[in-house]
């Protein structure tokens, strides 16, 4: 168990072994949010929405001509397909 306590203006510090498991750097955003016995925080990004607009239609041009996989029945089968695919390209 990792203890921190709240400071002054309300801020907090994550002791190193809970920011270095959690992949978090200095200036990453966090979502913090209350549950049942405590409070859960979780890394967020932000991403701009002009570079969304651009990702999402590269995304639907690609569907459109055929650029896709699937279906699978299980997420055994996608992770399957997702590997072979990442082999032939590095191939």
């Amino acid at each position: 168990m990792a203890l921190t306590k709240i400071r002054e203006k309300n801020q907090v510090t994550l002791p190193d072994t809970v920011r270095t498991a959690a992949g978090l750097k200095v200036g990453d955003l966090l979502d913090a949010t209350v549950v049942r016995g405590g409070v859960l925080l979780r890394a967020k990004a932000i991403i701009d929405k002009v570079e969304l607009d651009r990702r999402l239609g590269e995304a639907e041009a690609d569907y459109k001509a055929g650029r896709t996989i699937g279906p699978f029945k299980t997420a055994s089968a996608t992770m399957r397909a997702l590997k072979q695919r990442a082999r032939a390209r590095r191939s």
